[in-house]
């Protein structure tokens, strides 16, 4: 069959297929503004108070509270500690980088029309960094039931229930495993080519050796293996926003953005396994995947804030979906020692996936703020975003129908509540900020809310200003190894620690 299809070329699909899951729609779901550090240090409760160039990425009415012209940069420290525990090996992993995360500016002017209800209207553009990808952390322990074998074996007898012929998961004669697992999976996808891997590793035999097979059994059993898995990841997910807004009376202020979002982002893994099992003819398995995914992305923001007296704001702002275009390229080894030999299956190929769509999920933020005059204030924010809205698109799709079917059932709406506060002395505030944000699983014992606190200092010298602000926030979450087979999941309680530097101008 599969000679077959090599002469009908022609006739055949040359697109791979990668099984996207919920993680993915999940990481390029979420939003973490860093921000300025005035932002930052009142936990970004903004969305009534404006003022701020990071305020503007929560609601986009808030550039219209500049009286002047204004810009801003900001410089971050930002870390994360992990203390991970795998089936009781327990492992610390500490993570951090220097970055350029805010930049932007607005310019107001001014209507000279003294009878016009419109006071001024701003034009702005603001960068924002809403997504850190930079991590490294390594899990280690002896998994008592659960073998790296059962991944290659759960592709070979179908994901689906259907299992895959071996004339299709094995290479010619005289083929070089770089043009078996490249045909492989420009003609069958992603999961032959897992299936293949196993095969040509020894990990799996078929239980008839004809081209017509469809079960496999696999040559790693018994109990007691000792694993570990490194992670290595870097990139970021960033938000540039054209702003305008406008003032009518000085009381109701009325603002758009739109934005252009784009992803970097890197991953590779590695898993080590040993085992001395009796029943076992492959003893050690390292396995290598690499991931290399870009995107770009548009979204709209409408916002509005009310002085409803000149101490009390209300704010409400929308979040259209972000509407991404992800490109994604992979690579894979594997090597397996039994006590007849090794085996080392290194194709040296970049599978390149077709481009897909990814729609994020709509979020609606109120907020109240209550301003005590030049000494001080008070703000709250309130957010929703149903995150079982996402979707990967063309829904017609249909592997993308089964994930988007997925994301419905292990998605839920998330509340997320900020609160935060300035006193001011003088040309000296000092800040400080509360927030909660739950889970975007039903199942939050799989991946945790989120609490955090900050507190900061700024200084204003008139033409320019000059703040600092700390945050940290804690989440538990459950890391799954893989989608099939070995899904066991590595645990983990992580910190994340943020230093926040920036420098304002009114221009």
């Amino acid at each position: 069959m599969k000679k077959l299809l090599m002469l009908c070329i022609g006739l055949a699909s040359s697109s791979y297929i990668l099984s996207q899951d919920v993680s993915d729609a999940v990481r390029y779901s979420m939003d973490e503004i860093q921000g300025t550090a005035r932002f930052r240090s009142m936990s970004g409760a903004f969305g009534a108070l404006g003022g701020d160039m990071s305020a503007v990425n929560i609601n986009p009415a808030g550039s219209a509270i500049f009286n002047n012209s204004h810009a801003s940069a900001s410089i971050g420290v930002f870390s994360k500690k992990d203390d991970i525990n795998y089936f009781n090996g327990l492992t610390t992993s500490s993570n951090s980088n220097f970055d350029l995360n805010q930049l932007g500016a607005t310019f107001v002017f001014v209507n000279r029309d003294e009878s016009s209800s419109w006071k001024k209207f701003t034009l702005g553009v603001a960068y924002d960094r809403s997504a850190d990808f930079d991590d490294n952390w390594a899990a280690k322990g002896i998994n008592p039931d659960n073998s790296i074998g059962s991944y290659f074996l759960g592709y070979a007898n179908g994901v689906n229930g259907q299992g895959l012929r071996l004339d299709e998961i094995s290479a010619f004669e005289g083929e070089s495993y770089s043009q078996a697992y490249s045909e492989i999976g420009s003609f069958y996808g992603y999961d032959n080519q897992q299936a293949f891997l196993g095969y040509e590793g020894y990990i799996i035999d078929p239980v008839e050796n004809t081209d017509e097979n469809t079960a496999y059994t696999s040559n790693i059993n018994g109990t007691d293996f000792d694993q570990e898995y490194y992670y290595a990841s870097r990139g970021y997910n960033g938000k540039l926003a054209f702003n305008f807004a406008t003032s009518y009376e000085d009381k109701i202020f009325l603002g758009i953005n739109l934005n252009t979002h784009f992803i970097n982002y890197e991953r590779s893994t590695f898993l080590s396994e040993i085992n001395s099992n009796e029943n076992s003819t492959i003893t050690s398995v390292d396995f290598e995947n690499n991931l290399l995914t870009t995107g770009s992305g548009f979204s709209f923001q409408l916002g509005g804030i009310a002085k409803v007296t000149e101490a009390l704001r209300v704010g409400l702002s929308y979040n259209s979906p972000t509407w991404y275009r992800i490109s994604e390229e992979t690579s894979q080894y594997l090597a397996t020692d039994s006590p007849e030999g090794s085996a080392i299956i290194n194709p040296n190929v970049i599978n390149i996936f077709p481009e897909y769509k990814l729609q994020t999920p709509s979020k609606v933020t109120g907020s109240l703020a209550y301003v005590f005059g030049k000494q001080g204030l008070l703000s709250f924010d309130y957010s929703i975003k149903d995150y079982s809205e996402a979707k990967l698109r063309p829904t017609s799709d249909i592997d993308f129908s089964a994930t988007n079917s997925s994301i419905s059932n292990v998605l839920d709406t998330a509340n997320s509540y900020r609160i935060g506060g300035e006193y001011r002395y003088k040309q000296l505030s000092f800040r400080g900020g509360y927030r909660f944000e739950e889970s975007p699983y039903k199942n939050d014992s799989f991946y945790g809310d989120l609490t955090g606190y900050s507190l900061g200092l700024g200084y204003n010298f008139g033409n320019f200003n000059i703040d600092m602000a700390f945050s940290q926030a804690e989440r538990d979450t459950n890391y799954q190894l893989y989608n099939v087979g070995l899904t066991d999941s590595a645990e983990f309680q992580s910190k994340f620690t943020d230093v926040i530097l920036t420098l304002g101008f009114k221009i």
